[in-house]
């Protein structure tokens, strides 16, 4: 249950996202809150008619208590999964944010007034006048009010300074306004207060006429001047500076538009490729800058922008795939993500065995690999793509003081996956690159014992069936040395026994092993993938024993990674 009622407020969260480009049904709902915006408008308008209230009085109260109904279930429900729209209405006291924000306050003043004269004497009328700031709620679905506001809030700071300079400079002049003009008229500039509000009042035009005191001397006239060119000025200069920020913005928005048909290019260049060896149709590992250059025509800094205007891709350096030792040369290539978490990618298959890779947001390919091995295997799949990479936090430490952002999520979405202790989770990493020596080996198993300690004596390990994993490790280190000439090893060069790790901070012990293999495998073997449908059918035979068919999204020609779920 606790699922559906969460998939129905992202659902909701998609419908409030206020942007009317998307091609999704959830647009048909926000031109449906439009036209009853209008219509609510149009109904409080003819309600203003004597003759028509009398005509058709009983059709325009059905209106307005239908609107009134809808706009209440609504905003409601705005309030209920505000905290998907932004972070920072999450909980009660970010829900009250929301109720005080601009929109929010509109939306709860053209709304929750209405019930109010049902329990206390208030005139049904005033509060129905409340209801004309509902049409206010259309300015949120218009891109020029949209940029209006962005404009002003980019130059908010240099507006408060140009007010805060006229407002001191119009105090000093009111001040020796109040002093010329006491001599000559002390009845009518009988102290400060007289002075400064005439002063600010030529400002907006004196439409009261409650500053009606003129100078009369010939300093106060000259003063006078000086304030009606100030007039002009307290317009003029944030005049200027929205307009200038406008223009920034619709430019940037332009760039943007630019970006994002880009990057939709760049998609193309993700098309699926025979992988020989295993005969799946795969999704390129990487693609070069250069390649693209070739391929697509695109410039550099269009793919620069058409990558970071994507959620999907990023640019990775292969030269960090290498040992440094090597001195590789730095080769810039964009790489492709499954995204459909906060954090990154979660895929529920159901199985037995979780793979994750919790660094994939630094480590190049590894998503990629760990991705296949799950397709293949019919494993659940979680993978750490999205999030700061400096400063970076790991997801595969687990610190509660120092958590990064959404490393809740994937701990919970792990704990779901891994809800008992014969769940077994392997955690890919990567080996043998950047920083690292080159190891003779290229496949490193560890569960959560200390560097050099092979055994399974240790009680703080991570395993519950060492027997299993056992058998496990040898079929599968044999057939990597007698298929692939490649070597594995197992708690030879890396302490798993920090209490930081995360499978240790899990709701269950359960089996978990990670594996950090050499990108020399991941990133450069022609076999990466055979090597992963190898790995995926020991674990199958060994751990699940179970016999997973061929999935035929492996074989289906197509464009990218499938459609995933949550």
């Amino acid at each position: 249950m606790t699922d559906k009622i969460q998939s129905l407020k992202q659902e909701l969260a998609r419908v409030f996202d206020d942007n009317l480009r998307t091609k999704q049904w959830q647009n048909y709902v926000d031109y449906t809150i439009i036209g009853l915006i209008i219509l609510s408008t149009v109904e409080v308008f003819l309600s203003t008619y004597d003759g028509i209230v009398e005509k058709y009085g009983l059709w325009l109260k059905v209106v307005d208590y239908f609107t009134t109904a809808f706009f209440t279930i609504e905003v409601s429900l705005r309030i209920w999964c505000a905290d998907l729209i932004d972070d920072k209405y999450k909980g009660f006291w970010g829900r009250v944010r929301y109720c005080f924000s601009f929109y929010g306050l509109i939306d709860v003043l053209s709304t929750y007034p209405f019930y109010l004269h049902f329990f206390m004497p208030v005139p049904y009328i005033a509060l129905k006048a409340l209801r004309i700031a509902r049409l206010m709620r259309v300015f949120r679905y218009m891109k020029a009010f949209n940029v209006l506001s962005r404009a002003m809030r980019a130059k908010k700071d240099e507006m408060w300074v140009s007010v805060q300079f006229l407002t001191i400079i119009t105090l000093i002049l009111s001040f020796v306004l109040f002093f010329v003009e006491h001599e000559a008229q002390p009845e009518v500039y009988n102290n400060g207060w007289t002075s400064v509000l005439w002063a600010f009042a030529q400002y907006i035009g004196d439409p009261g006429g409650f500053a009606d005191t003129p100078p009369i001397t010939v300093t106060g006239r000259i003063i006078a001047c000086i304030i009606g060119v100030l007039g002009i000025a307290i317009f003029a200069v944030p005049a200027g500076l929205i307009g200038s920020a406008f223009s920034e913005v619709m430019e940037k928005d332009e760039r943007k538009e630019k970006s994002e048909g880009w990057a939709e290019r760049l998609h193309l260049a993700f098309e699926r490729k025979l992988d020989r060896p295993t005969g799946f149709q795969i999704v390129p590992r990487y693609v070069s800058i250069v390649e693209i250059q070739a391929r697509l025509g695109l410039k550099e800094d269009e793919i620069l922008d058409a990558v970071a205007s994507s959620d999907e891709m990023r640019l990775i350096n292969l030269a960090c795939t290498q040992p440094a030792e090597l001195r590789p040369a730095d080769k810039l290539a964009v790489e492709n993500f499954v995204v459909n978490t906060p954090y990154g990618c979660c895929i529920d298959r159901g199985s037995k065995v979780t793979i994750v890779t919790p660094s994939n947001i630094v480590d190049p390919v590894m998503g990629w690999w760990g991705y296949y091995i799950a397709e293949i295997g019919g494993f659940n799949f979680v993978s750490r793509e999205l999030g700061q990479t400096r400063p970076y936090h790991s997801f595969y430490q687990y610190k509660p003081e120092n958590l990064a952002a959404h490393q809740q999520e994937f701990m919970a979405d792990i704990n779901r996956l891994v809800d008992s202790e014969d769940k077994w989770l392997f955690s890919v990493m990567a080996a043998s690159g950047a920083n690292e020596p080159e190891y003779p080996e290229q496949f490193h198993f560890g569960y959560g014992a200390k560097k050099g300690d092979d055994s399974y004596t240790d009680s703080d390990i991570t395993l519950n069936d060492t027997q299993t994993f056992e058998t496990f490790y040898q079929q599968f280190a044999s057939l990597l040395e007698s298929k692939y000439h490649l070597h594995a090893e197992k708690q030879k060069y890396h302490n798993n026994s920090v209490k930081t790790l995360f499978a240790r901070h899990l709701e269950h012990r359960i089996n978990a092993i990670t594996l950090r293999v050499a990108w020399s495998v991941t990133c450069w073997d022609m076999r990466a993938i055979q090597i992963a449908q190898d790995l995926a059918n020991t674990i199958n035979t060994i751990i699940t024993k179970t016999d997973v068919p061929v999935n035929p999204d492996l074989k289906a020609k197509q464009m990218g990674y499938a459609e995933q779920e949550n």
